[in-house]
């Protein structure tokens, strides 16, 4: 059954009746998620599921806990409500424990299609059939995923807080591979219908056959055309820095750093759960309106975001990017959208006498925390440029590069786009083209 805001409240009013706190607050969720996948160019699996729970966080004295449910009957609510209390009594006091938030307003955001909410079983089959006819014309083979549900989070307290929000998710990914070489591309969006799975599919096959036997290359630094899924999945080790208690606890990249030119003058940031190409509530987990928050400028680390908790400690205010309670993150941006320019990935390519093109990257992992030196490895789609033209498919690289090198050496930018990857959170991201990008070796394939 649906969650509507109506049955969520009549959920709360029973964890009210049963819950003894000082304080109640409820976090009330439901997901209906149907995917299909398919491998070796057929369909092997095709599943739906359906879930609501209830998480409910109690407040005795200064004593905090959380206990969660997926059954809803008069029993299991009393139940939760229980072991939340006495949870919440086996806790050491938290003196900076703050009193929930009250009433609050927020600004709408229309993410629900009922297009995507309703799409069948046959329709993704449908899509499958048209990709997989896409490989087979070319001697490709096809896996990926066709997906789409919906999904509606609510937060309640006793203080008068009330939050709900609905929306649909919908995703297509597609990898082609060749005897020597494979293509990739991916998307995900609120709406089904502007994914273009048929576009999708044409992008990773055309990669699969331009990049095959693909040669060695040495390794060093190059001038390298990052598209968008490569630049989402660096950005992604960086922002969860622009948390204010990551800061307040010296484990940020940022700590020191605030106010300072850390970046190039092109480079402009911002988390915005309003952007039209975003996605998620526009509330936080402690039930507090997201800000707009303006996090590089010309370069500059210009601010970070705050929860309540971490606000207090800073002697400033809440942007609300808190995660639920209790947590020992904190808060962290998860709306990213970085300007971009007018140049096209084409524009680029012409521009580049020696360099490469990445498609995306992978097994990223974190090297140095403060410089922000990451490594991983290319995939799906990696091609030597020279005077202007691709020439031929490389043997994928592993690269050892910080990313505040990278955002200090960008050179040419695309328009910003709704971005998937594999390593991080979606975000609104340009390509980049990035002099002096770093790879430390060679792969065997």
């Amino acid at each position: 059954m649906k969650l509507t805001r109506q049955r969520a409240e009549d959920i709360f009013s029973r964890v009210l009746k049963y819950s003894t706190a000082d304080e109640t607050e409820a976090i009330i969720g439901s997901t209906a998620y149907s995917l299909t996948r398919f491998a070796n160019n057929t369909i092997h699996q095709n599943v739906a599921e359906e879930g609501i729970g209830v998480s409910v966080r109690v407040v005795v004295g200064q004593r905090t806990a959380r206990a969660s449910t997926n059954k809803l009957d008069e029993i299991s609510v009393r139940q939760v409500c229980e072991a939340a209390m006495g949870l919440a009594r086996l806790q050491p006091p938290d003196p900076e424990l703050l009193p929930m938030p009250g009433a609050q307003t927020f600004r709408s955001v229309d993410r629900f299609y009922p297009g995507t909410a309703e799409l069948m079983p046959q329709a993704r089959a449908e899509i499958v059939r048209q990709v997989i006819g896409r490989a087979e014309k070319d001697g490709l083979t096809a896996a990926g995923v066709v997906s789409s549900g919906m999904t509606a989070t609510s937060l309640f307290n006793s203080r008068g807080l009330s939050a709900f929000h609905e929306e649909t998710v919908s995703e297509f990914s597609v990898t082609m591979l060749g005897p020597t070489s494979s293509g990739w591309a991916k998307s995900t969006s609120p709406n089904f219908e502007a994914l273009d799975p048929e576009a999708l599919a044409d992008r990773a096959a055309r990669k699969a056959l331009e990049s095959c036997e693909p040669r060695e290359i040495a390794p060093g630094k190059y001038n390298v055309i990052l598209e968008p899924a490569a630049v989402l999945d660096l950005l992604g080790f960086l922002f969860f820095d622009f948390g204010g208690l990551a800061i307040h606890e010296q484990r940020s990249c940022l700590t020191g750093r605030l106010g300072q030119k850390l970046f190039g003058d092109n480079i402009h940031v911002r988390d915005d759960v309003y952007h039209p190409l975003q996605a998620g509530a526009p509330f936080d987990g402690e039930g507090l309106p997201r800000q707009r928050v303006t996090l590089i400028e010309d370069g500059v680390v210009k601010n970070v975001v705050y929860a309540r908790q971490t606000a207090r400690k800073m002697g400033t205010e809440p942007t609300g990017h808190g995660f639920p309670l209790p947590n020992e993150f904190g808060e962290a941006p998860m709306n990213i959208v970085m300007d971009g320019g007018r140049a096209s990935i084409e524009d680029m390519i012409r521009s580049t006498e020696r360099g490469l093109l990445v498609t995306r990257l992978w097994y990223i992992r974190e090297v140095d925390p403060y410089q922000k030196i990451l490594t991983g490895m290319t995939r799906d789609g990696t091609f030597w440029i020279e005077n202007g033209e691709i020439r031929h498919g490389v043997k994928n690289l592993r690269f050892n590069q910080s990313v505040i090198d990278m955002l200090s050496n960008v050179e040419m930018m695309g328009a910003p786009q709704r971005t998937a990857g594999e390593e991080s959170f979606e975000m609104v991201v340009p390509p980049v083209k990035v002099r002096d990008f770093s790879f430390s070796s060679l792969t065997k394939f």
